[in-house]
């Protein structure tokens, strides 16, 4: 029974370190998290690089899930079957209530009343705390070799116009199989090809996209909405918009000085239509601080830092990137 208090106690701390670094990456700069569109792969994870490996999804669009992608209302509608909970309901909850009944049933069929069963059903959960247990470290550990030996497909490589050789395409994808048999009991899929077709992209680009970087920065910092609505898309000015107006309702102004990108690697990029999309990993330094508007006294922030985002630009074909998207890494 110590053994089980025991991997109760390790499970809920490691839930704890999951929701205390979720806050922490919600929290940066104020930007409410991941929001935008990235055409017909919104709700389609970016490919992995060495930069980010991983995205947050996005959780702001005016692109709804149900025309984002061709095609995806035949998945979604075999992926909502799968998942339509049952008489218990769906998740962990649902899992555990019908764990507690089932365990009583067997008591009372045995003779030990309904409550006899519960010990059995302790000794169950201990397992599949374990059993849980098991999966993080093991994704811990594939993310971390993920991030070791990931491809050098990184465009811009550095801060400054040293950016390498044009890239095109996507950038190398998790591998939907790494996990064999646990990502389907978990509930992984193999994910859909991605639409669109590659662009190639030159070394121009990568310098709009650094200069995008800066510019969107100073300008949300100064609240001058027309610099952003000449940089970024009118659903991303309408994010920035509302941000501003809760920070001037609040008395305070969100001052994002000293960028510097430090490393940067493009995700994908592709072609819909007339219209082309980049997403790009950029890990960049700067200094988050939250003034008091009256004043001019740090409320908070004000030390330097180092961030990862991915950025999504779009451009009508021949015309100038706008940002079009931010996910947090």
């Amino acid at each position: 029974m110590m053994r089980h208090r025991w991997l109760i106690a390790l499970a809920a701390i490691a839930t704890v370190f999951v929701f205390v670094a979720a806050e922490y990456a919600e929290a940066r700069g104020g930007r409410g998290g991941s929001f935008g569109s990235r055409g017909a792969r919104t709700f389609s994870a970016p490919a992995a690089t060495k930069t980010a490996p991983t995205a947050a999804p996005i959780q702001r669009s005016v692109t709804q899930p149900s025309t984002a992608t061709a095609g995806a209302a035949g998945t979604a509608s075999a992926a909502g079957a799968a998942a339509r909970p049952g008489l218990f309901g769906g998740g962990m909850l649902g899992g555990l209530a019908a764990g507690f009944i089932g365990a009583g049933l067997f008591g009372m069929l045995f003779g030990s009343g309904f409550m006899g069963g519960m010990g059995s059903f302790a000794s169950i959960l201990g397992l599949l705390l374990q059993i849980g247990l098991i999966v993080i470290v093991a994704r811990l550990a594939y993310a971390w070799w993920q991030r070791r030996n990931a491809p050098p497909v990184t465009a811009m490589q550095s801060a400054g116009s040293s950016h390498g050789s044009p890239a095109t395409g996507a950038g190398p994808g998790p591998n939907p199989q790494a996990f064999g048999g646990l990502g389907a009991m978990f509930g992984g899929n193999a994910p859909a090809a991605p639409a669109g077709q590659p662009v190639t992209l030159e070394k121009s680009d990568f310098d709009d996209f650094e200069t995008l970087l800066g510019d969107i920065q100073v300008a949300y910092s100064a609240e001058d909405l027309a610099a952003l609505r000449a940089r970024t898309t009118p659903e991303m000015v309408s994010y920035f918009a509302e941000e501003l107006t809760d920070n001037a309702s609040r008395g305070v102004i969100n001052q994002v000085t000293d960028v510097k990108l430090l490393q940067g690697d493009l995700s994908e990029a592709w072609r819909e239509g007339d219209r082309e999309y980049a997403t790009v990993a950029m890990h960049f330094a700067l200094t988050d601080t939250v003034v008091e508007r009256a004043s001019g006294r740090t409320v908070e922030g004000g030390t330097p830092g180092e961030v990862t985002e991915l950025w999504t630009f779009m451009r009508l074909r021949g015309g100038e990137w706008l940002l079009s998207a931010i996910q947090q890494a």
